[in-house]
């Protein structure tokens, strides 16, 4: 297509430039009055210019019709002509009134193209016969055909063809949208009204402020009021003091903050906790009279370690008789007046805790104990005047206390816990040989470093405390097998049981302990420097004691039999369980043994726990606590264990166990005793990389040896 335009466009150069001659008549039929009018040539046109007009030339010449190449169906030829040109979009078409036609009028198809016929433009006839250019002459049908063809022209490229969506018959036209909607109404749209601006937390009610503070702690409140004012406010309302508790933050508050907290909350204070508040020592004296009158709502009390007046005491007595806990423990302020005014106005008291105060005797706990028919808890550890037999009479006649803790008083004696527990002069059975008292209501004794007490005081207490729960024998050389195996069998709930550094108990005291019928509840169990003890008592115990969490038996002759036995009943608990416990479930520590300073117990029988420990699908795993130099091995063990990495915990049992094989064979003697220690000091190696997690970037550390002890 190109070529065939470059050549037409030559030999119209050569027909227009060279070979027009003058015509011998007119050219256009033209009007009587009309004058010629002057045709100067035109300029010739040189690149862009003189291509588009060519292509005007050839645009309706009868050698492209005759090509046989059909028009587009994409190209819309009705309407407006496309940009490129006009005689793109119309075929051929010779006017009926044209006689004498020029060359270039009659190659346009009747359009005006630009002025290059002159009046000299020869006729068809006068062309050369050998020109190679194909013109069709003009038929007399060929104005009648015009409108009756198709689109004859020749398409644009795809590439710059303009595509038109078709109409959706569904959707309406244009001018029907625009008619439909200059007939519709004129409707006023709203403006949406605008929210005022919302204060959510000074629109919240005061109920719900009050509620949302409760979840933070002491330390949080104080530092939220530092606010705003408004906060300062709230930060501070009685509300969210009720209860006040300083045993965690009593380092960290000031004496002012402290005045300003009671002051501004004390009536709705119920339980004040001002224990080791020692800061306000200086100003109980000038705001003691204040705070004692604005807290008159006070139920529990507690003042242990304070150095307080005695004045402010008194007057936090008198002011609140709804008390029912008080703790006045290591106060020196405390006297016998005190005690008065305690049984005076504080009826309902349950709780006293008088231990360690160094005017306090049982003259003043008997106006209590008297005038207080609920007390049920009496702690007077250090108290003197426990012979008085009025007061033991009338502990014995209430019958209220379910604790008593008299440990360090040394005046208790055989009689006077006989006195507390069966009277004076009470009947006997005559088939048991026992009082017949009403059993007593003690579920926890303390009558540790008691050295009055003996095997007698003791069995008074079998089969009058069938409740007892907890009781603490600790530090009292005359006691021996005798009492305990009376009392044992007759405390079925027994749970606590401390009898450290009771050196004359011996195996039949844990048989017998382990065939009674607490053993099955028991937890607790202390036996600390008890040295005739052996595995011989302790096995048994560990075999029946299924609940037990605690067991201390430190400087005792038990071996690594009492640990293996350990181990094996603790993992025994977890197979009765039939389910495994879920991948995500880490161990926790179900029993606590102490056996440090046991001089059977080696590193054989800490290596059985340590490796039952690491365990796959375990539970409950055994926390121990051994001799110093395998306790740093055993703390890095249950670290690793309780943190669920079991391989780790492998690992290092595995490498502990080789350092301390090579230990040995490096302490015998005869041949290779330079090489066993050299083995010995490698596996110590080794081992101490493995306890603090393995060798830093492939190298271990230096280390000087240290020293033996």
């Amino acid at each position: 297509m190109v070529g065939m335009v470059h050549e037409t466009v030559d030999q119209m150069d050569q027909i227009t430039a060279g070979g027009m001659t003058e015509s011998p008549g007119s050219l256009t039929p033209t009007s009587p009055h009309a004058e010629p009018i002057p045709m100067d040539r035109p300029p010739k046109l040189k690149g862009r210019k003189r291509l588009l007009q060519s292509l005007q030339r050839i645009s309706s010449s009868p050698s492209l019709v005759r090509m046989g190449r059909a028009p587009s169906s994409n190209y819309r030829t009705e309407g407006k002509a496309s940009m490129s040109c006009v005689s793109l979009s119309s075929t051929m078409f010779t006017p009926g009134h044209s006689h004498d036609n020029s060359y270039s009028s009659y190659s346009s198809a009747g359009f005006s193209t630009a002025p290059t016929s002159v009046a000299s433009t020869p006729r068809f006839e006068q062309l050369d016969s050998d020109s190679k250019i194909r013109i069709r002459p003009a038929q007399s049908n060929d104005s009648a055909s015009y409108f009756s063809q198709g689109p004859t022209s020749v398409p644009l490229p795809s590439d710059l063809r303009h595509t038109f969506k078709e109409h959706d018959p569904a959707k309406p036209k244009v001018d029907e949208i625009a008619e439909d909607y200059s007939l519709q109404p004129t409707v006023k749209v709203k403006e949406p009204k605008r929210r005022p601006n919302f204060d959510f937390w000074n629109e919240m009610p005061h109920e719900v402020k009050v509620q949302i503070f409760q979840y933070l702690k002491p330390k949080e409140i104080v530092k939220c009021s530092i606010v705003s004012k408004a906060w300062h406010r709230m930060c501070f309302d009685g509300q969210l003091w009720m209860n006040i508790d300083t045993e965690d933050y009593y380092q960290d508050i000031s004496s002012d903050s402290l005045v300003k907290l009671l002051t501004s909350a004390g009536p709705f204070v119920k339980d004040l906790n001002l224990r080791g508040c020692v800061q306000m020592r200086e100003r109980w004296s000038d705001d003691g009279q204040k705070i004692s009158e604005v807290c008159r709502n006070l139920e529990n009390f507690s003042l242990e370690g304070c150095r307080i007046d005695r004045r402010t005491v008194h007057n936090f007595v008198t002011r609140n008789s709804r008390l029912v806990h008080i703790n006045l423990s290591g106060l020196s302020a405390v006297h016998l007046k005190t005690m008065e005014l305690i049984g005076q106005g504080c009826q309902q008291l349950e709780h006293l805790n008088v231990s360690w105060c160094p005017h306090i005797d049982t003259k003043g706990l008997q106006k209590i104990v008297r005038s207080c028919p609920k007390l049920q808890d009496l702690r007077a550890g250090e108290v003197k005047g426990f012979n008085d037999r009025g007061f033991l009479l009338d502990l014995f006649r209430a019958n209220s206390l379910e604790r008593l803790v008299a440990s360090h008083c040394t005046d208790l004696d055989d009689e006077s816990l006989k006195l507390l527990i069966q009277g004076i002069d009470p009947e006997t059975d005559p088939l048991t040989d026992r009082p017949l008292v009403p059993a007593r209501k003690f579920r926890h004794l303390d009558f540790s470093r008691c050295s009055g007490l003996s095997d007698t005081g003791i069995q008074s207490l079998a089969h009058n405390v069938p409740v007892l729960a907890g009781l603490e024998l600790s530090h009292i050389e005359a006691l021996t097998d005798s009492a305990l195996t009376e009392l044992l069998p007759s405390v079925p709930l027994l749970t606590h049981l401390d009898l450290e550094e009771v050196s004359d108990l011996t195996n039949s005291t844990l048989q017998t302990l382990a065939s009674s019928p607490c053993a099955p509840f028991l937890q607790h169990l202390n036996v600390s420097y008890c040295e005739n003890l052996s595995d011989t008592g302790v096995l048994p115990v560990l075999k029946t004691c299924a609940s037990l969490r605690s067991l201390v038996m430190d400087n005792t002759r038990v071996s690594d039999l009492a640990l293996t036995e350990a181990a094996a009943q603790l993992r025994l608990r977890d197979r009765t369980l039939t389910t495994l416990p879920p991948p995500t479930q880490r161990p926790k520590v179900a029993l606590s043994l102490v056996v440090y300073d046991c001089a059977n117990v080696t590193w054989t029988g800490i290596r059985e726990v340590l490796n039952r420990n690491a365990e796959m699908h375990r539970r409950s795993i055994i926390s121990l606590k051994c001799f110093y130099g395998y306790q740093d091995t055993v703390n890095e063990h249950t670290k690793r264990v309780l943190r669920g990495d079991s391989k780790a915990a492998q690992t290092l049992e595995r490498k502990w166990a080789e350092y301390m094989v090579a230990t040995e064979e490096a302490g015998a003697g005869g041949a290779g005793a330079r090489r066993r220690r050299r083995r010995a000091r490698e596996a110590a190696m080794v081992h101490a990389d493995e306890e603090e997690g393995g060798p830093r970037g492939g190298r271990r550390r230096a280390r000087s040896g240290g020293c033996i002890v």
